[in-house]
């Protein structure tokens, strides 16, 4: 498809700053045949790289959904938790008690718990760098090239193996022409955005490009008892980027800076307090919060080097290192009340090295890649957990619970996946994976009394008492994972395959273990090293995946279909969580304890259908057109068994978290030629069904099933030099659960509530966005 060159800007910015510099805009010759592709989500039109190189999406035997930059535009997508609404089986929430820490699961496969120790079981990648920690990963998207989802186990293709699926920002090269763009954003809450983007070449080979952006809205809701604001946004963000191009030599260095200074976002009580008995608020967005010992704020900085050496025409050197770092401290009031009864002032810094080399080969009937990943990590989380009400009524006044985890992680791997055409028609693909993942953990716990801890108020009159947890210890796991698959192309426009797939994801130590509670595990008589090893010790957990596919292109290409079904096998399930302790045997939960093992095993198997239509064009021979889009995704993930901490089997009590049994979205894109320009009215719908915040059900916490309705009418010249549009976001106004805290018992079938933890009973939600509008526009020079 011809397309001509103009100065239309790309940006991707958000809480780890990640933004491009410039992509190509529809001219008036092509602006019907742009927008078609711009709303597809699935089609043979969409060049992926999935698998390593370039290819149709249609060609690829995976389950991967691929939104492109111009369509996510047109909708008003403006962070990554809104990707979730269109692709089937995934879960993507800002996690509780923080701005910028994100959640994601996918085929309910992945991790909650954002404190050190603990991998995720989604991988998250920027131009094809990994990043190692959820803490300012809900980046902010704007005019991205393309983002794609990959579903099931990822390994055999890219660096890190990630045991759910992996999640791809695709960003645009440089333009070949000086270019500047800036894009503005107004709407309710005080909403202001401003992006400014800009890029020139220096010499045929050399150009340069940066962003800057200022993200800014005021809160949903308010403290009250603070006076701050509540769900607001306060972000500034930049990136540069320098791009040699030297024919055989593509070279890429690029660097990020994000600050994040947003208001704490604290959660609204779902109980009356059980101790001083405030009643629940009428606004799910305001709260009562009171720890303001430390201020949020998030800060995170990278670079990224790749490099391209065509060796020949068939063999391709790549190099991909990365750097990232982030701190940050968290105000996290679990009560969500003015008095200390659970109170958590959290601090998190990580930083993290990769080095990647492929090899990657293309010939006539051979392709794939051959590759190494290393990676040195380190995550360091301290937090105080303040139970002053608990301490003032057993006579221990300012009781804390503080606790250190320091984990480092260093990995290699070697992977390899490769293709063969048998014949015209039938290929066959075979690929693996061993990693070799070694853990250090640090874990430090210390009981004060006197208030807060040095950590974060300095000259503290805090007093250490003792030390329930001093444990260092370090263990290597190591496993090999294959991939294989069969498709069967019988013509261009269909694509039947089949493929098997493993997953891995290493173990650890629970940073919030407590060494003191250790049993005598290995009978010997003494609570010694190996007790306390074992205790905080989780093992690895791994998927095996079976996947039947069939995607098609169909009236030419009008209709693009993608149908699959999948059956995953889960092992030693990790299951993180935390308990009140009683250390003083008064009845009274003056601590606690986390406790994380391989406690489960599971099936997950589903169906994934997704399709995009031209239903009509040229309406009156003027260039009009109507599109509609569609994703459903059905999951029944059960428990096969779950053993529980007294030994006991309770897998028909137990449910998956943060994975609905249906998943469907619906779209739909109008456009009317209109004032030498192109008039877009979109419209979608998106549903989830019932979905559980943790393994045990709640009534409270748990989200019932529910739509989220979407709307935009967006004008764009036909010579792309100016946009504007109006987008309204859950446009019925849904209030609807994303997170929460649990540290509570009862509650259920007329049952009294008690707490575990605390006095009050913390039993909090935090919420999606409420109904929301804005207008867009972008002048592009």
């Amino acid at each position: 498809m011809k397309k001509t060159m103009i100065t239309r800007a790309l940006l991707l910015v958000g809480s780890a700053g990640i933004a491009a510099a410039a992509a190509p805009a529809m001219s008036q010759d092509n602006a019907e045949d742009s927008a078609n592709e711009a709303v597809e989500t699935q089609g043979s039109g969409i060049i992926v790289t999935a698998r390593r190189r370039e290819e149709a999406l249609l060609d690829v035997p995976l389950s991967v959904t691929a939104l492109t930059g111009e369509a996510m535009e047109q909708q008003g997508v403006q962070d990554i938790t809104q990707v979730a609404q269109q692709v089937p089986n995934i879960t993507l929430e800002v996690s509780r008690g923080t701005n910028t820490t994100l959640t994601a699961f996918i085929r309910g496969v992945g991790q909650q718990d954002p404190v050190a120790g603990f991998e995720a079981g989604v991988g998250l990648y920027v131009d094809d760098v990994y990043l190692n920690r959820p803490q300012a990963a809900v980046l902010d998207v704007y005019d991205v090239e393309r983002i794609e989802v990959l579903r099931g186990p990822q390994g055999t293709l890219y660096g890190r193996n990630t045991i759910g699926g992996a999640i791809k920002y695709v960003t645009a090269d440089l333009p070949d022409e000086t270019s500047l763009s800036v894009r503005g954003t107004y709407g309710s809450f005080d909403q202001a955005d401003l992006i400014i983007t800009g890029s020139t070449p220096i010499s045929d080979n050399l150009k340069i490009g940066a962003s800057g952006a200022r993200l800014s809205r005021g809160g949903f809701g308010e403290n009250l008892n603070l006076g701050t604001e509540n769900y607001n946004k306060d972000v500034w963000a930049a990136r540069g980027t320098l791009e040699f191009d030297n024919g055989p030599i593509f070279v890429r260095l690029s660097g990020d800076y994000v600050l994040d200074q947003s208001e704490a976002r604290q959660g609204s009580r779902l109980i009356t307090s059980l101790f001083t008995g405030a009643p629940v608020l009428d606004s799910v967005f305001d709260t009562r919060a009171g720890l303001n010992v430390v201020d949020q704020e998030v800060e995170a900085y990278g670079g990224a080097l790749n490099i391209a050496i065509e060796l020949s025409d068939t063999l391709t050197l790549k190099s991909i290192t990365g750097y990232r770092e982030d701190k940050s401290t968290s105000p996290i009031d679990f009560d969500s009340l003015p008095a200390a009864d659970l109170d958590v002032p959290a601090i998190y810094e990580n930083d993290q090295f990769s080095q990647e080399l492929q090899l990657l080969y293309e010939g006539d009937r051979l392709s794939g890649v051959f590759g190494a990943y290393y990676l040195s990590a380190n995550a360091f989380t301290a937090f105080d957990v303040a139970l002053f009400t608990t301490g003032d009524l057993i006579s221990l006044p300012g009781l804390n619970a503080q606790t250190l985890g320091d984990v480092g992680t260093e990995t290699w791997s070697v992977f390899g996946d490769f293709s063969y055409d048998l014949t015209d028609s039938l290929s066959v693909s075979v690929g693996g994976r061993y990693t070799n993942d070694k853990r250090t953990s640090r874990v430090l716990r210390t009981t004060f009394i006197g208030g807060f801890s040095d950590l974060f108020v300095p000259n503290s009159p805090a007093i250490p008492i003792a030390v329930t947890s001093d444990f260092q210890g370090s263990e290597t796991f190591e496993d090999f994972n294959p991939r294989a698959s069969i498709s069967w192309k019988p013509d261009a426009n269909h694509n039947l395959y089949f493929t098997y797939s493993q997953g891995f994801k290493g173990g650890g130590f629970d940073p919030r273990g407590q060494t003191t509670a250790a049993p005598d595990l290995d009978g010997d008589g003494d609570i010694d090293f190996d007790d306390q090893f074992e205790f905080l010790r989780f093992a690895p957990e791994t998927v095996d995946s079976y996947e039947l596919g069939w995607k098609a292109s169909l009236l030419d290409n009008r209709l693009n279909i993608s149908l699959a079904a999948f059956l995953g096998q889960y092992s030693d399930v990790q299951i993180p969580g935390s308990i009140g302790l009683d250390t003083t045997g008064d009845g009274v939960n003056d601590s606690f304890i986390g406790i994380t093992s391989n406690a489960a095993s599971a099936d997950v198997n589903g169906l994934e259908f997704e399709g995009s239509a031209l239903v009509g064009r040229d309406f009156a021979g003027d260039g009009s057109r109507f599109n509609v889009n569609w994703s459903l995704g059905v999951l029944d993930a059960k428990f096969n068994t779950f053993i529980d901490a007294f030994g006991v089997d309770v897998a028909d009590q137990r449910v998956f978290q943060n994975t609905p049994e249906i998943t469907g979205h619906m779209g739909f894109v109008l456009g009317v030629p209109a004032a030498s320009g192109m008039l877009d009215f979109l419209g979608s719908a998106s549903l989830r069904s019932d979905a559980s915040q943790f393994e045990t059900p709640n009534p409270f916490l748990d989200q019932d099933g529910f739509v989220l309705v979407d709307a935009s009418v967006v004008y764009t010249a036909d010579n792309g030099m100016f946009s504007i549009g109006v987008h309204g976001k859950n446009l019925l106004d849904k209030e609807y659960i994303v997170a929460g805290y649990n540290f509570v018992t009862g509650g259920t079938g007329g049952a009294p509530f008690a707490p575990t933890l605390g006095l009050e009973g913390t039993l909090t939600g935090f919420y999606g966005d409420p109904r929301r509008v804005f207008v867009t526009a972008e002048i592009n020079f």
